[in-house]
């Protein structure tokens, strides 16, 4: 019989780039023109700002991480934090379902960029194209985690190479004046910007879920959180002062999405403007990889202490049902929803699981060995960031907030719901 450790064959650099590759998606591209019109020349900051509140609360998964290392992830400190209750509960009903939105909006800017390849932008074929994305990355999910971090590492590799070697011609042809102070925003300004740069920095809750894959999660886990934001800071830092370098912030908010390909123009010309549109295409594919991985050990783990049915606990063949649930749903999503109109939820239901999370930390930090004062920090950080997101973004996105209290409301109603009827069958 073979010892279970030795099926563990991820390694730190693996981990990392799962993290890496669900951050550096669909975020780096979309968010600069909508980070431009509220930051200006000024989004480097924002970027900088926002993975500082990003380390603070990876701080507090890493030591959860350390303690408790499960494949159940963020969702498992939970449950340390709460008990087996509904606030659990809901938080991962809560975290599964914006998992099947935030995979269906990234396959949507996939089908989006492979269209305006081979399809003149079609928006059939666009969503053809993101469907079949999901099916593929669902079939290499069923395959196995060596499999997953081995095709997420090629794809993150090539993606950080090729956005460092923008970064590095960009800045190097830059126009200084381009990024003085004397033309940034005021403080509130760029305050208000970290509430949209943020959301490129959620995927690194991803990485949580890959401890039941690491010889030794205790101590790999933590480098894997910590070097995954420090890559995905560098890289956005330096793309921000590339392309704010290059055009004005006026240009980049009306270039929006293709901003960065926009800027490899003037020094690379339109092959740079192709290797950036490239670019955008593998960093999306390994986004739906990423965010599609948690779904296995996470529901498995959930079905076995009873948070979700039992059923999430088995496979239909070599499919797990908690991925082919959550591919499923994001088929239908990427299929028959307009998402551009929601693109935010996922920031507005990361923010608040994270928050919940280190609430309750407070009642692990001895077990954990945290800094109750780092811990307070991340909570007033994350916190005041959900609340800026809430009165800026989500006011200005009336659909997003619906549509966020619509899920709400469902994953509390699967939870009492599926908990309900599991008591009914007890007595």
């Amino acid at each position: 019989m073979v010892a279970p450790d030795v099926q563990k064959r991820m390694t730190v650099l693996q981990a990392t780039f799962i993290g890496v590759g669900s951050m550096v998606g669909a975020g780096i591209f979309a968010l600069l023109g909508a980070a431009g019109a509220v930051a200006g020349s000024a989004v480097w900051l924002s970027f900088l700002i926002a993975g500082a509140i990003a380390g603070l609360q990876g701080y507090s998964f890493a030591k959860l991480g350390a303690r408790y290392p499960t494949g159940g992830g963020l969702l498992e400190y939970l449950s340390r934090g709460f008990g087996q209750g509904h606030i659990a509960g809901i938080g991962a009903w809560l975290f599964f379902t914006a998992g099947s939105i935030v995979v269906a909006m990234i396959a949507a800017s996939f089908g989006g960029y492979a269209s305006s390849v081979v399809a003149g932008g079609d928006e059939f074929w666009a969503k053809v194209l993101g469907v079949l994305l999901v099916l593929a990355m669902t079939a290499l999910n069923a395959v196995g985690s060596t499999a997953v971090a081995r095709v997420q590492s090629v794809l993150v590799t090539i993606v950080l190479c090729i956005l460092t070697v923008f970064a590095v011609v960009t800045i190097a042809n830059w126009n200084p004046a381009l990024l003085a102070p004397s033309g940034y925003p005021g403080v509130r300004e760029i305050i208000a910007s970290v509430a949209l740069t943020f959301f490129a920095f959620l995927g690194f809750g991803v990485i949580t879920f890959t401890a039941k894959d690491l010889p030794n999660p205790s101590r790999q886990l933590p480098r894997a959180i910590y070097l995954a934001l420090a890559i995905a800071t560098t890289v956005y830092v330096a793309v921000s002062l590339g392309v704010f370098g290059t055009l004005t912030a006026n240009q980049v908010v009306e270039y929006g999405a293709t901003a960065i390909a926009e800027a490899a123009k003037p020094t690379l010309g339109q092959a740079g403007y192709v290797l950036m549109v490239i670019t955008a295409l593998l960093s999306t594919t390994g986004a739906v990889n990423a965010g599609l991985y948690p779904s296995i050990g996470m529901t498995r783990q959930l079905a076995s202490i009873g948070q979700f049915p039992p059923v999430f606990g088995r496979s239909g063949g070599r499919f797990p049902v908690g991925l082919l649930v959550m591919a499923g749903l994001a088929i239908i999503l990427v299929s028959a929803f307009d998402l551009t109109s929601i693109a935010s939820i996922g920031s507005a239901v990361a923010l608040l699981v994270f928050s919940t999370v280190t609430v309750g930390h407070f009642r692990l930090f001895r077990e954990t060995g945290a800094n109750i004062v780092v811990l307070v920090i991340a909570l007033v950080a994350t916190l005041g960031t959900l609340i800026v997101f809430c009165t800026t973004t989500l006011v200005n996105e009336p659909a997003t907030a619906l549509a966020l209290l619509a899920v709400v409301a469902l994953s509390i109603i699967a939870d009492f719901g599926w908990k309900s009827a599991a008591a009914r069958k007890q007595t």
